[in-house]
């Protein structure tokens, strides 16, 4: 999350936030949503084959089914990976690095995906996220 919120003070000048409490977000549409969503200590992509994939898998066709103008932002391999199940007919997709601090500086920092993001949702009509948490 320390990668998180210094893109979003590059990009949008959010302060450095004083908590890892995210509910503004999640009361404003936004999902955080890994690939794999449990890993054993220190080993990353440790349970990526035992059917997370599939659960995220269907959330990602669900979310991008049944609803338009959801902006998908896909960081790193196995996200990007997801890309093919997303309907960009009536979708939007961003793409970079993963956040982690092994390839934060890979193409993560400067991907400005959240004044990105809100670009697109205001082009639709639609309220801007308030990426400001306290």
């Amino acid at each position: 999350m320390v990668n998180i919120y210094k893109e979003l003070k590059q990009d949008i000048g959010m302060p450095m936030p004083t908590t890892g409490n995210l509910s503004s977000w999640a009361k404003q549409g936004v999902l955080l949503l890994n690939a794999v969503l449990t890993v054993r200590a220190n080993e990353p992509a440790s349970h990526a084959k035992i059917g997370w994939m599939d659960f995220t898998d269907a959330v990602i066709r669900k979310i991008s089914s049944e609803k338009q103008g959801v902006v998908f932002l896909l960081w790193g391999k196995f996200a990007q990976e997801k890309q093919a199940l997303i309907d960009e007919t009536k979708n939007y997709v961003l793409k970079a690095a993963h956040p982690s601090p092994f390839s934060a500086d890979k193409g993560f920092f400067g991907c400005k995906h959240f004044s990105k993001t809100n670009e697109l949702l205001v082009q639709q009509g639609l309220d801007p996220i308030d990426w400001q948490l306290p």
